[in-house]
């Protein structure tokens, strides 16, 4: 069974994963706060929310399942579309990417990567699985990742900063698109 746990969590995890190395291209210097950051809100977010999911259970799970993937989508593609436009026009005046980690980026980006694991707290909720054990391991494997994605992100992007960015912000728009089509697709 913990195999099992540490697959989901590995799942769950590759949003914030391919999220974090688009905040790695964004930096001129990555720090070791950045490092905390993306792995406390990621990481945190991947922790709380199969704890909302699994207490929620079938209550919230319909409801969410019917816009999850629009509200996915829509964020991804913000961020997609100023990575995209930050490596076509260049930085705005005096960025250094430091914006990328603020409250105001860190907080929709951490929700968007963790919508899924609402789902997957309340499909453990049917199964009888232990929730706080799974939210841990889902947490600690997403606060890893990201941490993970983040540095791989700053390497590809020291040295090509601006094609990468713009592959980045592709990338992420294409997640957004594959999650709303797979999700219109099933429904």
């Amino acid at each position: 069974m913990f195999l099992r746990l540490l697959f989901i969590a590995l799942g769950v995890s590759s949003d914030a994963f391919a999220v974090s190395i688009s905040k790695g291209l964004s930096v001129d210097r990555l720090r070791a706060r950045h490092h905390w950051l993306v792995g406390l809100w990621f990481g945190g977010f991947q922790t709380l929310l199969p704890l909302l999911g699994y207490f929620a259970a079938s209550m919230l799970q319909d409801s969410l399942a019917a816009v999850d993937h629009w509200i996915i989508f829509g964020i991804l593609s913000a961020i997609g579309v100023n990575m995209i436009r930050e490596g076509v026009y260049g930085e705005e005046e005096g960025a250094n990417g430091e914006e990328n980690f603020s409250w105001r980026q860190m907080l929709p980006a951490a929700i968007a990567t963790s919508i899924d694991s609402f789902g997957v707290g309340a499909g453990l909720a049917l199964l009888g699985i232990n929730i706080w054990l799974s939210a841990l391991v889902i947490g600690l494997v997403t606060a890893a990742a990201s941490i993970l994605g983040l540095r791989i992100g700053y390497a590809v992007g020291s040295r090509w900063r601006k094609p990468a960015r713009i592959a980045g912000g592709i990338i992420l728009i294409v997640m957004g698109i594959q999650i709303l089509l797979d999700h219109l697709m099933n429904a």
